[in-house]
């Protein structure tokens, strides 16, 4: 039976979803708040209390998640609306009381066309083996793009895709491939424990929602070592810091190891980032990507990563492109703002210039003659 206290949970994000939220924000002592198009808005819900909360949250979770919440103070599960809608839910206390953020996961996965994603995902997810990281900030679609790339695959190679995820976020039914969706504390007790044992699952492609350790970090680089295709990814913001940050998890007697190990494996490393548009209601994901060349290979084995951003810069007839050339072709198409694109820019005083630059130039160009 429902508890007295509990919200209509249900009803909150359904509308949610209809005013094409991404987020909902449980937090006592205010209403509840919707991330709409990248901004949190409040609702004209009463205020909750720490009751109505955690009545809400533990109706959600069920006696053995609550029993691990209470012990660990953190939780995060996976809700469903049939027909509607899936959400990745995070419990947690603030202040002595609970909260909870819940995301919204599509029913339908898109794909790589539908979300504007870099056509060359599509050759990228055709890979024989090798590892591929999509890297970005939290809330930056990470999820989005694997699933799509997941799906990808599923409607055009009879593989077996094995995803382990924390907590399962798309659905995923075979197609042409048949997918297995392991899920942490449900289905497997940690990322490390499910990849320690998938070798006998007979895999042709792995996925692993997040890379937070070393050794998850070591044994997904071990499976694309030993000719499986994985997915993974890393809160980092660009290709470089990408390697760095894995190589530096590790004590420093194994760090040539892996440079050499990433060296070898590594395949494509996609780094994005989300922003509000200023065409129409939305967002748009601007992207770095950055496909592992033998001379990009090479400064992994050197240790000369600070060098990759200018292969990547030359790269584009091998549909390689720097965060910094997207953010200006956004701009310039007038997609998103100028602040906006600065913000983003991982080289603001370049941006700037090359931004000017081609503002001045077209103003020239429209400018009647004697204006100049």
């Amino acid at each position: 039976m429902p508890d007295q206290y509990a919200i209509p949970l249900d009803d909150l994000l359904k509308l949610l979803v209809q005013h094409e939220g991404s987020d909902m924000h449980l937090r006592a002592h205010e209403p509840p708040v919707f991330r709409i198009h990248g901004d949190l808005r409040r609702t004209n819900f009463p205020v909750l209390t720490p009751e109505q909360i955690k009545a809400t949250v533990y109706e959600v979770m069920g006696p053995e998640r609550i029993a691990r919440f209470e012990r660990e103070l953190e939780c995060d599960l996976a809700y469903a609306i049939k027909g509607l809608a899936r959400f990745r839910v995070n419990v947690f206390k603030q202040q002595d009381s609970v909260g909870a953020v819940m995301r919204l996961i599509p029913i339908r996965v898109q794909s790589i066309d539908e979300l504007g994603l870099p056509p060359v995902l599509k050759e990228i997810a055709l890979l024989p083996r090798g590892l591929v990281l999509v890297t970005g900030p939290t809330g930056s679609g990470k999820s989005t793009t694997l699933a799509a790339t997941i799906n990808h695959i599923n409607e055009n190679r009879p593989l077996h895709i094995i995803t382990i995820e924390d907590p399962i976020e798309f659905m995923h039914s075979d197609k042409v491939a048949a997918v297995n969706q392991r899920e942490v504390e449900m289905d497997t007790h940690s990322f490390a424990d499910a990849l320690r044992h998938v070798m006998r699952q007979n895999p042709d492609v792995i996925l692993v929602g997040e890379m937070r350790d070393n050794e998850t970090m070591q044994l997904a680089i071990t499976a694309a070592e030993t000719g499986h295709l994985v997915f993974s990814t890393v809160h980092t913001t660009d290709a470089a810091q990408t390697i760095d940050r894995i190589v530096d998890v590790f004590e420093p007697e194994r760090q040539q190891q892996i440079r050499m190990q990433l060296a070898v494996t590594l395949q494509a490393v996609i780094s994005m980032t989300l922003m509000p548009r200023v065409d129409r209601p939305g967002r748009v994901a601007a992207f770095e990507v950055m496909i592992a060349t033998p001379a990009i290979r090479n400064l992994i084995r050197e240790q000369k990563t600070h060098q990759i951003y200018g292969m990547i810069q030359t790269g584009a007839e091998l549909s390689m492109q720097t965060l910094d050339n997207h953010l200006l072709e956004l701009y310039r198409s007038g997609v998103v703002s100028y602040e906006m694109a600065l913000s983003k820019s991982s080289n603001p005083s370049e941006f700037s210039a090359r931004a000017g630059a081609g503002q001045r130039s077209e103003e020239l160009m429209a400018a009647e003659p004697g204006e100049v």
